[in-house]
C-alpha cells in the first residue's frame, strides 16, 4: 500500500514505514502530524485518484527530526562590471516517519496499513553473467573460439 502526499508545494510517495523529508512542519521530534492532501491512494482492493484529493484518506506519521538541507549556493555575476556575489542557503526540512495510511472509501471498503515491524532485509544473490566470448562460442556451437574471432 502506497499513498501519493502533497507537502510544502510538493509530491510526495509514501508508504507505512518510510522516512520521507518535507518542508519545514510545526511539531517536536516524536510529535504525531496528520497529512490530509492526499493525491492517490493505492491499496489491495484498488486505486483511488483524488480530483484533486481523496476524499476521507489520512496519512498518519510521526516527526523524527527538524533538520536542514544541503547547502545550495546562489552565485550571481554581471560580464565586464566586476560584480559578484555569492550566497548560501539551507532549506529547513521536517524528516517523518509514515505510520499508517488510512484510506476510507477506497472500493467500498476502509483499508488500513501498519507499520511493518523491523526486520532483517536479506539479499538474494543474482547468478554471474558468463563471458561474452563463452557465450557467444556456446550460442554458435564452437568449442574455443581464438581470441581473434571472439573480439569480431
Amino acid at each position: 500500500m502506497y499513498a501519493i502526499i502533497e507537502s510544502g508545494g510538493k509530491q510526495h510517495r509514501v508508504a507505512p514505514g518510510d522516512v520521507v523529508a518535507v518542508e519545514r512542519l510545526d511539531g517536536e521530534p516524536g510529535a504525531k502530524v496528520k497529512l490530509d492532501k492526499v493525491l492517490l491512494v493505492t491499496t489491495d482492493q484498488g486505486t483511488e485518484i483524488g480530483q484533486p484529493l481523496v476524499d476521507g484518506a489520512v496519512v498518519q506519521a510521526t516527526v523524527v527530526s527538524q533538520d536542514r538541507g544541503r547547502k545550495i549556493l546562489v552565485f550571481k555575476k554581471k560580464r565586464r562590471k566586476k560584480f559578484r556575489k555569492k550566497q548560501g542557503h539551507r532549506q529547513s526540512i521536517t524528516r517523518l516517519m509514515i505510520d499508517r495510511i488510512d484510506a476510507k472509501g477506497v472500493k467500498g471498503e476502509a483499508a488500513k496499513a501498519e507499520a511493518p515491524k523491523a526486520t532483517p532485509k536479506t539479499a538474494a544473490k543474482k547468478p554471474k553473467a558468463a563471458p561474452k566470448a563463452a557465450a557467444k562460442a556456446e550460442a554458435t556451437g564452437e568449442g574455443e573460439a581464438p581470441a581473434a574471432e571472439a573480439t569480431a
